[in-house]
């Protein structure tokens, strides 16, 4: 009597296999650690985004409270000495943040202030106000303004309106005066006022403030006989 065995290939275990559980946690895991490692890697991303939105809205408040003060106004395009007649070449408008109490001349008003004479001299860059404008504010109680006939030499090529000055008295060659003034004085502090170069004069007209009695002295000096050296904005 003989037995016939059948061996069936395991294919329901196969396919267990296949389909068994560990598999599918396997794709499970993957798909955890993938989305994991998204999450990871994106942190570090959105931090920077706000990190950016911060810094411009921290930019924009800034700029916003700096210039929310700020006022169009008039300042000087060049250096002009006091009764000059201002024209539209001397002005530029500047904007600046400007304190309630300061007095200033708005760039809407240049038409107010164009074609009239300088109270006082001022240098290129002053903001103008309205007391700069109109009627000579020099010389102030107590001074005097005098006038010097310089040649090339006898004072500082930067000397300019509102410099600090002294006006020295220099002895002269043999055969012309040498003596100072007879009421004393040999150096005198002073402001200038104005430097002008008339046409066809070798001599420059410097004008200087200085007080009514040294004003007087540098009036009585010998011509040719005095100079100027510039002082620091403190010096005297």
């Amino acid at each position: 009597m003989s037995t016939e065995t059948t061996i069936r290939p395991d294919t329901d275990r196969a396919a267990s296999m296949a389909n068994g559980p560990w598999v599918n946690d396997g794709k499970k895991l993957s798909a955890s650690r993938l989305r994991t490692t998204g999450r990871r890697r994106s942190v570090p991303y959105l931090l920077l985004g706000v990190l950016l939105i911060l810094a411009c809205v921290g930019g924009f408040v800034l700029i916003s409270l700096n210039s929310g003060d700020r006022q169009a106004v008039l300042a000087l395009a060049r250096g002009v000495p006091v009764g000059h007649v201002l024209t539209t070449q001397d002005l530029r408008q500047v904007n600046v943040a400007v304190d309630p109490g300061v007095a200033v001349v708005g760039a809407d008003q240049a038409a107010t202030v164009v074609g009239r004479p300088m109270a006082t001299s001022l240098t290129a860059g002053a903001l103008l106000t309205p007391d700069a404008v109109g009627g000579a504010a020099l010389p102030t109680d107590g001074q005097a303004i005098a006038a010097l006939a310089l040649k090339p030499g006898q004072f500082p090529a930067e000397v300019g309106p509102g410099a600090r000055v002294s006006v020295v008295f220099v002895p002269g060659q043999a055969g012309t005066a040498t003596s100072p003034p007879a009421d004393g004085g040999t150096v005198w502090p002073a402001v200038v006022i104005s430097v002008t170069t008339p046409a066809n004069d070798q001599n420059t007209v410097v004008s200087v403030q200085l007080s009514e009695t040294a004003a007087r002295q540098v009036a009585a000096a010998p011509a040719g006989q005095l100079s100027i050296v510039m002082l620091s904005a403190g010096g005297r």
